[in-house]
């Protein structure tokens, strides 16, 4: 299902469910007036092909629009040569089971640098990601596949490498985390800056990359080193209203996931803030 909108959901199913499942977690999105939901497999993609119908039954049914994020435990840039297997049938079974749940994207964190040329780690995993790619289209899955823009510098997933990304390899878009671009960065926190990344997208991909957003929003802590830990969107000093401001500017559409530790009161914090504009 492909959002016609600018759509505002969760980071898997939310805090006020007693049943933690992803059945139940896409009914209470639409009960609290959310729109799509973010399927977690960041311990590992669990779900059964089974259960993936009966989730996108009940997706079809509350109109909720699915998206998915890979386990953390991909590394395409490992030195293991094992390791980077593993990562790489992370990935693709992320994929598959999105696709089976009609999920509209999914995301991972591709790579680490582990001290080496950014420029050839950026060449290695792209290599990868375009076999990960074949692999999917060899099986008609035809989701996005979004390398996403990570917190510390040590990790590949700049904007200008997942622009890149998405220009080297078909069916790739960024996630952009707003979150982790201003914590990599210490930077990207004003309206204008926003609207700098927006351009920046618009100017790599077209306008269809604005047209198919994919994005994570949370308050963030950091330091020197980028990233250390998501925070609730008032605890921080994440300028959430300007981001809003420049997505109504831009009038752009797709996904806006929260992945506050309060992921569904600051998902309804920034709906009714896109919405009062």
């Amino acid at each position: 299902m492909k959002p016609t909108t600018l759509l505002f959901g969760t980071a898997g199913t939310p805090i006020m469910s007693k049943d933690r499942g992803s059945l139940r977690g896409v009914e209470v999105v639409r009960e609290l007036g959310l729109d799509c939901m973010e399927l977690e497999f960041v311990r590992g993609v669990r779900m059964k092909p089974e259960l993936a119908k009966q989730v996108r039954d009940a997706a079809e049914k509350n109109n909720i629009v699915l998206t998915a994020h890979g386990p953390y435990y991909i590394n395409l840039n490992s030195l293991d040569a094992a390791k980077k297997r593993d990562s790489i049938k992370r990935v693709l079974d992320t994929a598959m089971i999105a696709h089976i749940a009609g999920a509209y994207s999914i995301t991972f964190h591709a790579a680490y640098f582990m001290g080496q040329d950014p420029v050839k780690v950026y060449d290695k995993v792209r290599d990868e990601i375009k076999q990960i790619v074949r692999k999917l289209q060899d099986e008609g899955i035809t989701l996005w596949i979004r390398p996403e823009t990570t917190g510390k510098a040590t990790q590949l997933g700049s904007l200008k490498e997942t622009i890149k990304m998405s220009q080297d390899v078909e069916q790739v878009l960024p996630c952009v985390d707003f979150a982790h671009l201003h914590a990599r960065t210490g930077k990207l926190n004003t309206y204008q800056e926003f609207c700098d990344i927006l351009t920046e997208l618009e100017n790599g991909l077209g306008r269809k990359a604005l047209d198919n957003m994919h994005i994570h929003v949370s308050g963030i802590e950091y330091g020197p080193k980028g990233e250390r830990n998501h925070l609730e969107l008032k605890q921080s000093d994440f300028k959430y209203k300007e981001l809003m401001k420049a997505f109504k500017e831009y009038r752009i559409k797709g996904v806006v996931i929260s992945e506050s530790p309060n992921i569904e009161a600051d998902a309804l914090l920034m709906k009714k803030a896109y919405e009062s504009l």
